[in-house]
């Protein structure tokens, strides 16, 4: 068992110990003779080589080289190239044309190609495309596949059991498309630059810039490369360009870390609640022809997360050419047990009989993951700064019941450019009506109405479950629609939930088949991910002794659901 090979493992551990004075780990850490567990001082190794956490000034590898950067202007830079992004700059673009002004859009994306980071099958509202684009069907939009049938079905360990979708309910998803979301992100880039924008793909923006005062922000700077794993300049360092601009839109997604600094900065957060996350992963099947159902779709709860832990499932049957169907998990990063594995959750859930039965014969052909917003209207920043704002999900605009967030994303996209395109106009620095327009706006009436949905699973210290939050959305909110006079809280952060290793139970779970589940490996493997071997991690620990001192020892190293971990401590 799990258990005896550790045992086992930490005895032998022991027993080294005993021929040593002591045996030092890479964590910091040493084992004594007698089996006892000590922390050593500084000897966890540096792992952050990020110049935000590493001066490279007092770095003598950097002394003789040009830090100069390149400068170009704009009237708006938009960081991402997604739909709250694209929909900004296409907005602006029909602002220029309506009003006859001449301002220069520039968008700054970090995928190879438009679209490229975002993975195809999504059940999208078309209500945010539909007020940009009138015309969408002329322009040749890619939605092809209009919803046919839509189910809901609890899991038990071997059942699904049907539950009612009625009409007006966040899941019900009559009139919606099942779109491949990279194709729709690739078509709105297409439209923006026909619309004469520029859009960028293949540029991260690393770094905020202020004017000299710093009482406003001026750009971007875009990422330096040729960086060697250990944080020196490689002969290929080239420095990243400076954007300067009037107005900077922040359209980079779940987590980014622009959004970060900049809400750190000027305390955007503040009379908010902090952000809730969740993380969903996604397979794209190519199935066998006689399980294939074009426009079906189908949601659902339960088994294999228990009823304290909050997530569900979603399939999605496409109409592309072939018979694709999308099939995703997401598990909400408030779970308690650090032994939980959200990606082994989504594996195993493919060995339910009813989800089985879908997949059996087809072939996985494509997979990915992405951290998603669950805060809801509680935990929305104030959205402008001096210079700039925030759209999408960069600020929190996803429906969590509905499980969408793309026309939300879209719309405040739409209402940003026009308040920066005001903002502009009138010297402004601060796009201080966009806030008061999303607030008038049908996103901000979405989001409210099903404001209580998400956090009503911690009822009663989450004694209910997932069954006072599903009680919580039949019982009051199909009745009320959001107009109760009350909003639950979501009490504190998702980490702060975390319970220490020692008091939960180890999850054993059974081993890929490579037929219905996969290892992480092979997963990560179909993602078209690539980096170098010597550049450093994307991803920037804030304190490095973090993973010996507290993942390790207080939660047993829970590489097995360390998003939770990830996301505090991590800056970039």
């Amino acid at each position: 068992s799990k258990q005896t090979m550790l045992s086992s493992s930490r005895a032998a551990l022991v027993a080294a110990a005993a021929k040593l004075p002591r045996l030092v780990t890479r964590y910091g850490y040493c084992t004594t003779a007698a089996g006892e567990r000590q922390q050593q001082k500084p000897l966890s190794p540096k792992i952050t080589t990020h110049p935000t956490r590493n001066d490279r000034a007092k770095d003598p590898r950097w002394k003789d080289v040009d830090m100069t950067r390149a400068v170009d202007e704009a009237d708006v830079v938009i960081v991402g190239g997604g739909p709250a992004g694209l929909s900004a700059a296409c907005r602006l673009a029909q602002l220029n044309a309506e009003k006859g002004t001449e301002m220069r859009i520039v968008v700054l994306e970090k995928a190879s190609l438009v679209g490229a980071h975002t993975m195809s099958g999504a059940c999208l509202d078309p209500k945010g495309l539909v007020e940009l684009f009138p015309d969408w069907q002329e322009r040749g939009a890619p939605l092809h596949t209009p919803v046919t049938g839509d189910k809901f079905y609890m899991l038990t360990e071997k059942r699904a059991i049907p539950l009612p979708l009625l009409p007006g309910m966040p899941m019900h998803n009559h009139g919606n498309y099942i779109v491949r979301l990279g194709n729709v992100v690739a078509w709105l880039g297409e439209q923006a630059e026909s619309l004469g924008v520029e859009v960028y793909p293949g540029v991260a923006a690393a770094e905020v810039l202020y004017t000299e005062d710093g009482s406003a922000v001026k750009g971007v700077a875009t990422n330096d490369v040729g960086i060697a794993k250990d944080g020196s300049p490689k002969d290929s360092f080239e420095r990243g360009m400076e954007f300067h601009c009037k107005q900077l839109i922040i359209a980079e997604g779940t987590h980014g870390h622009l959004a970060k600094h900049l809400i750190n900065r000027y305390d955007l957060r503040a009379g908010r609640e902090p952000q809730t996350y969740g993380i969903g992963f996604k397979e794209l099947w190519e199935l066998s022809e006689d399980r294939w159902r074009p426009g079906y779709v189908e949601h659902g709860v339960g088994w294999p997360l228990d009823s304290g832990t909050y997530g569900g499932y979603f399939i999605y049957h496409l109409n592309e050419g072939s018979p694709l169907a999308a099939v995703g998990f997401v598990v909400g990063l408030d779970y308690s047990n650090p032994y939980l594995s959200p990606f082994r959750e989504f594996q195993q859930f493919k060995h339910h009989p009813h989800v089985a039965a879908a997949l059996t014969g087809g072939k996985r052909i494509g997979y990915g993951a992405r951290a998603l917003n669950e805060g809801g209207v509680q935990s929305l920043p104030k959205l402008t700064f001096p210079g700039g704002c925030l759209v999408g999900c960069t600020a929190g605009m996803i429906n969590v019941p509905k499980v969408k967030g793309t026309h939300n994303a879209m719309k405040s996209g739409s209402l940003a450019a026009e308040a920066v395109h005001e903002a502009i106009g009138s010297g402004e620095i601060e796009p201080t009506t966009y806030e008061e327009a999303l607030r008038n706006s049908w996103v901000y009436k979405e989001l409210h109405s099903v404001r209580n949905i998400r956090p009503s699973f911690h009822l009663l210290n989450g004694r209910l479950g997932m069954f006072g939050g599903m009680a919580y959305t039949g019982a009051v909110w199909y009745f009320t629609r959001g107009r109760e006079p009350w909003t639950f809280s979501h009490s504190g952060t998702d980490h702060e939930k975390l319970l220490p290793a020692k008091d939960c139970k180890p999850k054993d779970y059974p081993k890929p088949d490579n037929v219905l589940s996969f290892d992480l490996l092979s997963s990560v493997a179909l993602t078209s991910t690539n980096h170098d071997h010597d550049q450093p991690p994307h991803l920037t620990l804030y304190d490095d002794s973090v993973p010996g001192q507290v993942n390790l020892s207080v939660y047993d190293g829970p590489s097995n659901g360390s998003a939770q971990l990830a996301f505090t401590n991590t800056s970039n």
